[in-house]
């Protein structure tokens, strides 16, 4: 009986060990209150703590001058422009422009302090003060890894993450080096983790598990290497979809565990590098890799700088010794590492649990929870909710809906007279995110209907006509284009009554769309539309494009052509030849929804390229000898007119296209096809010019704030002196406008 009650003790504490080399706790740890507030306090090395704040500041100082918009802040709060804004709360205005640059030095100046750990407390309120009002203050730039940022910065504000590696450490002693609670690594680690899973969660929407929402990215060069053994849509529904969905599911799961960790760490450095090339993400891609550290054990920096020489030492973390106590944490009789192995360091007395132990681990489960619940929150926010749920920034469910817009028109109405006109869509904002949003748009019309009495529009009623096609669905109409809505009712907790419904039964005709699209040729374009009934969509065929028609899939239409006034119904499968350079309208009719597509060729375009062809191919003759024919004056720039600026000089209009197509297409590959090296070099001097302009500017609004305004002509000179730019940019410019796009 005693041999085995023994063997029941070593079955048991091998249990309890084993769980704790899997989670680092025991199950007791759980059991009570007073054992949990113990174990999240538990006393923790702070060296990777440390190592992040560093990353994490030295980044959100990056970030300030780039995705922030320090560098080009004039541009957007630019004193008495006319300009529709778009903040979370209606109170909220920009200051006027010198106070914007003084609220972003507070900014750069905070994230330093975060970084060198210099006035930790006061560099994380300067810092999250500023940020969040930034952020606020502009809903259209909202996205999920700018909303990371601005809660990883109000984590630190509460923890002890400036007791190792700082400038506090040094001016006090008893901080230097001193341990942390567990629940500041725990924090962090869950932030994380829900960043993860939660985006994984969002991924399992049916759009993207069957490939629509980021089908493009299978073009991208990052993913030739997968083309060369799949097809592309099998790179887009296996490797961008699949591999995505399992990456973000796994890879907290995968960083949590020791033997998981190495493989999770190189999948996510690989997912995040690849990112940081695929979008405009600004310091996103580095942010996370920063992070996956944090699930290492926390004395992981003393094992990696102890391999540097010597007389690195100095400037580099503490290696030794082990950490000091701290009363932010609560001792149990014997003090253990992280690696529950016996610390060579005299053993503090044991501490009883405060108030402040309580509080911090109250905070932690509080916070954690409102994390998982927020995502899903959307039933609160009503109003906020669209084809997709709630404001784009914060549920994690990143890149899962991809949208394109065909048609936006913006009628305006003069309430006195009558008089019906149209706006320039985008208007009096910098920004195209009001086309998907009801609340951005509601404060769009609000603001449209004080700037036009200015221009003797009288009482003016705002209606918009906006087509999206969402994750390669029909083009259709997503608010009522008969709503005024100055005038429309808007509640943050109530359902949007003008929001049109997603026509999501007609999803399947998505397969059909690619047969339709694969039996054209390279010069006919498609567009597709779906219609509600007793709505009409107006349009305008170009008169570049020649040949264009309507052709019905499902319901029934009603096509006017308006200069003739005549009309024609069509049905299922009917097609009606369009004339260019004319209106006509198109009815829906049928008691459902109507589907059908637009068939156009761009002739103009399309002869266009047929004489390039001609041109390309006259010039490879006489490049390789081949052309006997003296050629005729006017062709003469085929040969000598290839350097820039030289088409000028050339009189056919066709042949200057030509050559200046040729031109910037050289450019194009000279890009492409550059070393590592003439890569830096662009990217260094690109970024050069961008913090110098931005070191220059808040100078200049500095000086204005602290003894006035100078002279408008040594202002303009001031400003002119920090717009220069590197030689490349125009041409970068043109070459950009040409190509139509930039590279992925």
């Amino acid at each position: 009986m005693g041999q085995f009650a023994v063997q029941h003790i070593l079955v048991s504490g091998l249990r309890y060990s084993m769980m704790k080399r899997l989670f680092g706790f025991e199950k007791e740890d759980l059991s009570s209150w007073h054992r949990l507030v113990c174990l999240l306090n538990r006393p923790t090395d702070p060296a990777s703590l440390g190592i992040f704040r560093f990353l994490f500041g030295m980044i959100m100082a990056i970030d300030i001058t780039q995705e922030r918009g320090l560098s080009h802040l004039d541009y957007k709060y630019l004193d008495g422009a006319p300009v529709c804004r778009f903040p979370l709360f209606s109170f909220l205005q920009p200051l006027p422009l010198d106070y914007m640059y003084l609220v972003y030095v507070v900014m750069l100046f905070g994230a330093v302090g975060i970084m060198l750990g210099c006035f930790y407390r006061l560099s994380c309120l300067m810092f999250i003060s500023t940020y969040w009002y930034i952020f606020f203050l502009d809903k259209t730039a909202w996205n999920n890894h700018s909303y990371l940022y601005g809660l990883i910065g109000f984590q630190l504000t509460f923890m002890d993450a400036n007791r190792y590696w700082s400038i506090d450490g040094l001016r006090n002693p008893q901080k230097k080096n001193s341990q942390v609670p567990l629940w500041n690594y725990t924090l962090l680690r869950f932030q994380i983790f829900i960043v993860y899973f939660i985006a994984g969660i969002k991924k399992l929407d049916a759009d993207w598990v069957e490939g629509y929402s980021m089908s493009y990215l299978a073009h991208h060069w990052l993913f030739d290497p997968f083309r060369m053994i799949l097809p592309n849509e099998m790179v887009s529904l296996l490797v961008v979809h699949g591999g995505g969905l399992c990456l973000d599911l796994s890879a907290g799961y995968l960083l949590f565990f020791d033997a998981t960790r190495p493989f999770g760490i190189f999948f996510v450095s690989y997912f995040h590098c690849m990112n940081s090339q695929l979008f405009s993400i600004g310091m996103f891609a580095y942010t996370m890799l920063a992070t996956s550290p944090l699930f290492c054990y926390p004395d992981w920096p003393r094992h990696f700088f102890a391999r540097f020489p010597e007389i690195l030492r100095p400037v580099l973390p503490l290696t030794s010794p082990p950490p000091q106590p701290s009363t932010s944490c609560v001792y149990p009789v014997t003090q253990r590492t992280s690696t529950g192995l016996q610390d060579l360091s005299p053993a503090p007395k044991a501490s009883k649990t405060r108030f402040k132990h309580k509080l911090a681990t109250l905070f932690t489960i509080l916070y954690l929870a409102e994390q998982f619940f927020l995502p899903y929150s959307h039933f609160i926010t009503q109003g906020y909710n669209n084809w997709t749920n709630g404001l784009y920034g914060y549920s994690w469910d990143m890149m899962v809906h991809s949208r394109s817009h065909q048609h936006v028109k913006i009628t305006y109405k003069d309430g006195k007279t009558g008089d019906v006109g149209y706006l320039n869509p985008g208007v009096f904002t910098q920004s195209r995110r009001w086309k998907d949003h009801g609340d951005m748009l509601k404060q769009y019309a609000t603001c449209l209907s004080r700037h036009l009495p200015h221009y003797n529009i009288s009482d003016p009623e705002i209606y918009f006509d906006i087509w999206v096609s969402i994750n390669e669905r029909f083009q259709q109409r997503i608010f009522d284009p008969r709503v005024n809505i100055v005038k429309a009712d808007w509640s943050p907790f109530r359902p949007n009554p003008w929001l049109m419904p997603l026509l999501v039964d007609l999803s399947p005709w998505r397969t059909k769309f690619q047969e339709i699209e694969g039996s054209l040729d390279n010069q006919t374009e498609i567009v597709f539309i779906a219609d509600f009934p007793g709505l009409l969509l107006e349009n305008y065929v170009s008169e570049d494009l020649g040949n264009t028609s309507v052709q019905v899939l499902q319901g029934q239409l009603n096509v006017e052509i308006v200069d003739e006034k005549k009309n024609y119904t069509l049905q299922p499968g009917e097609q009606k030849q369009l004339p260019a350079g004319a209106y006509h309208k198109v009815y829906t009719v049928s008691e459902g929804p109507s589907c059908y597509m637009y068939i156009y060729v761009n002739t103009t375009e399309a002869a266009l390229q047929r004489n390039f062809t001609k041109l390309f191919e006259l010039q490879e003759r006489v490049r390789n000898g081949t052309e006997t024919e003296p050629l005729p004056p006017e062709l003469q720039s085929l040969i000598t007119g290839e350097n820039e600026g030289s088409e000028a000089n050339v009189m056919d209009p066709v042949v200057q296209l030509f050559l200046r197509r040729q031109r910037r297409m050289k450019e194009v590959k000279k890009r492409r096809e550059a070393n590592v090296c003439e890569r830096l070099n662009r990217f260094t001097v690109k970024k050069y010019y961008m913090l110098r302009r931005a070191f220059l500017m808040t100078a200049i609004a500095m000086r204005n704030l602290a003894v006035g305004l100078p002279p408008l002509e040594q202002l303009t000179r001031e400003v002119a002196f920090a717009n220069m730019k590197e030689p490349e940019t125009e041409a970068s410019q043109d070459l950009k406008d040409e190509v139509g796009h930039d590279e992925l």
